[in-house]
């Protein structure tokens, strides 16, 4: 009996101990408000806080309300009888123009859905911006670079159609996650930006207009490193590996494109994402400050990949974006 009373009480420390570690990042946050929020590090850590209440998850397809107008399935490319389209959200009470964000959801490249980011798009149109999210070929129908071209001609697209939709073109941003984050890097930072394929026709690319600022969320931005290079997800997006094609990788990767023409770049990283490492993050924001391009980096502490899920995470974010918007957009 004597045994059993110690394991009991010993069982009972350690789970005091436990729930004690899973509330302190509520703890410190609460304390620490003007801080980025902390983590739990470990996954399963996450998972428990969810579990137990400590963290709400995001709603993912919130209702869109009375003065929101939706516009969804517009067409802005057609590959072989595959449209892409573009879901946008405005204000239905507009004077004037104003500046458009351009949402480009994640998924390795391989999946996902443009109305992923529903969490943004909405509360971003009602506090007066025009919003609109992307869909794009995945590599298991049409393999690198079909992904970046279509990122390329939607952005083209919005150029195009400001005065039909009421944003100003001049002013536009795109932010994405992950893969998103990704593809936002490669159009604003200029892949293959000399010319570019229409059809069987080479021609100069638009230069009328440019994108004014990017927010990238745990994007991959050197695919060249030991450790992306080596990882199924990417070699399964470039369809080769390193050894076969070095120069693909470079070239699919956004880093490498980056001058002091670069517009204002606003990064969110968690420090313990396992998948897309807080090093790519770190260099993309050390060559942007060694170029003097205007850059915010908000390095969130113990929080895993696709952190912005939890609402507590994504409230911070969406703080410090609509920050980075007023100042680089309006």
């Amino acid at each position: 009996m004597k045994i059993l009373k110690l394991l009991l009480i010993a069982f009972l420390i350690t789970l005091a101990f436990g729930c004690l570690l899973l509330a302190m990042p509520r703890i410190w946050s609460a304390l620490h408000p003007n801080d980025p929020p902390v983590g739990y590090h470990f996954t399963t850590a996450t998972y428990l806080a969810l579990i137990l209440g400590l963290e709400k998850l995001v709603d993912r397809q919130p209702a869109v309300p009375q003065e929101i107008e939706e516009i969804k399935n517009i067409e802005y490319k057609n590959v072989k009888g595959k449209s892409l389209q573009i879901d946008m959200y405005k204000p239905r009470k507009l004077t004037e123009k104003v500046p458009l964000l351009v949402f480009i959801h994640g998924g390795g490249w391989k999946g996902g859905d443009r109305a992923d980011y529903k969490v943004y798009l909405l509360p971003f149109a009602k506090k007066g911006y025009i919003t609109a999210t992307v869909s794009y070929r995945f590599v298991n129908d049409s393999p690198y670079p079909a992904c970046v071209e279509d990122i390329k001609d939607a952005v083209k697209w919005f150029f195009r159609n400001g005065d039909k939709y009421g944003y100003d073109p001049d002013r536009i941003a795109l932010i994405g996650g992950s893969a998103g984050g990704h593809l936002a890097l490669l159009a604003v930072y200029g892949w293959k930006n000399s010319v570019e394929k229409n059809d069987t026709t080479l021609i100069p690319v638009e230069n009328s207009h440019h994108i004014k600022a990017v927010v990238d969320f745990y994007g991959p931005v050197d695919l060249t490193t030991e450790y992306a290079r080596n990882h199924p997800i990417v070699t399964g997006f470039l369809e080769k590996t390193y050894d076969q094609a070095p120069e693909v990788f470079l070239e699919a990767s956004p880093i490498h494109y980056l001058d002091r023409s670069a517009p204002p770049t606003l990064i969110f990283q968690g420090t313990s994402d396992d998948l897309v490492r807080v090093s790519q993050s770190d260099n993309l924001k050390k060559q942007l400050d060694s170029l003097g391009v205007p850059s915010v980096y908000y390095r969130l502490p113990l929080w895993p990949h696709t952190m912005d899920a939890a609402q507590r995470v994504n409230d911070y974010c969406q703080l410090k974006m609509d920050a980075f918007f007023k100042q680089y957009l309006n």
